[in-house]
């Protein structure tokens, strides 16, 4: 992308040397698959934001401190929250993302994150469909940016009820951009913990209102907050 197609370019990669800024609707993020009318759009999450939910999740009683979980991000892009969760002591931090492309730039970016000794948590990128994603056993954090539409939604939903319905281990999702909130909601087993705004630092809303503002389409927009939930598998009843 170019600065004519509307890129600009973020804090967190010009201090941090990587390549996650802009913004890519779902349209031009075609791979072939049958899932790709439900992709939504890239955009990396503010780390302001991030962080926030994080400590609020930890706040949330969890079966055991960060370490004892495993990260994990369905529809990784090109892996901000990845690196961002890198820097916890989470027992592994996996990425799951469908485009080769946005694929390839976040295994650049985590390599680099390595190399500088930001990784405090091993970490491993997977370009295939979320919807078939293999868990690791034990606690395991899905974290959600709104990656796609409510059909794909669903079927995750199904498919983690069923993969979760009797194994040890807890499992949680953090969900910002929260679109397909009530997808959740008629699922059966999952239990809501936290429903509200996580909000942006200064500096982050500076940076995305610019992004936005140089859309050439300019069809979508920023607010000073992402409205987010926190959900807990509670098993079938």
């Amino acid at each position: 992308m170019s600065k004519k197609d509307g890129f600009t370019l973020h804090p967190f990669d010009q201090e941090n040397g990587v390549q996650t800024s802009g913004l890519i609707p779902g349209r031009y993020l075609k791979t072939g698959h049958t899932h790709d009318r439900h992709s939504t759009a890239y955009f990396g999450v503010a780390p302001s934001v991030f962080h926030g939910l994080l400590k609020r999740w930890r706040r949330t009683r969890p079966a055991a401190p960060v370490g004892g979980f495993t990260f994990v991000d369905l529809g990784a892009g090109m892996g901000r929250a990845m690196l961002l969760a890198a820097e916890y002591p989470f027992r592994k931090v996996i990425g799951i993302e469908l485009n080769p492309i946005l694929a390839e730039i976040a295994q650049s970016n985590l390599q680099t994150w390595q190399a500088a000794g930001r990784a405090h948590a091993p970490i491993q990128l997977v370009c295939g469909d979320a919807v078939d994603a293999r868990f690791p056993n034990g606690h395991c954090l899905i974290f959600l940016f709104n990656p796609f539409g409510a059909a794909v939604m669903r079927r995750l939903l199904k498919r983690l009820a069923v993969v979760f319905a009797d194994r040890p281990g807890q499992l949680d999702l953090l969900y910002v951009n929260n679109e397909q909130e009530s997808a959740i909601e008629r699922q059966p087993g999952f239990k809501r913990l936290f429903l509200g705004q996580g909000r942006r630092s200064r500096a982050d809303a500076i940076a995305d209102h610019r992004i936005m503002a140089n859309q050439p389409d300019g069809e979508y927009a920023a607010a000073n907050y992402e409205d987010c939930s926190i959900w807990r598998w509670a098993g079938k009843t």
